[in-house]
């Protein structure tokens, strides 16, 4: 998957909604068959959870692997590694600068009035 920004549309997507974010919740503890998510989700029915795995696999936020009659569905971090580069990481910088910077500020103010 490279890094575009179209590429990361169907990761939006993917992200967008409260139940595909609670299924990628259940999948960081490790791969689960669609039937035990699908039993997570009592007011959904299993056809409206397959739906959302889908999604999530066309963002490439999931990908399947179907054993004999059972299907493992395992979360892929790389996507949601790719939004934080892109979103949150170059933001993120400036504000830990920053903070760094308030925080020597405060520390010497102390010696400067020891000294003043």
């Amino acid at each position: 998957m490279s890094t575009g920004i179209e590429d990361l549309t169907v990761v939006w997507k993917g992200l967008a909604n409260p139940t595909r974010r609670r299924i990628l919740d259940l999948l960081v503890d490790g791969p689960l068959p669609t039937g035990e998510l699908a039993t997570r989700f009592p007011d959904l029915s299993r056809f409206a959870v397959m739906q959302h795995l889908r999604v999530l696999e066309d963002g490439g936020l999931v990908t399947r692997r179907k054993s004999g009659r059972v299907t493992l569905n395992h979360l892929n971090p790389i996507p949601i590694q790719q939004i934080y580069r892109r979103w949150v990481a170059r933001f993120q910088e400036p504000w830990a600068e920053a903070l760094v910077s308030l925080k020597n500020e405060v520390e010497r103010q102390p010696e400067e009035k020891q000294t003043g």
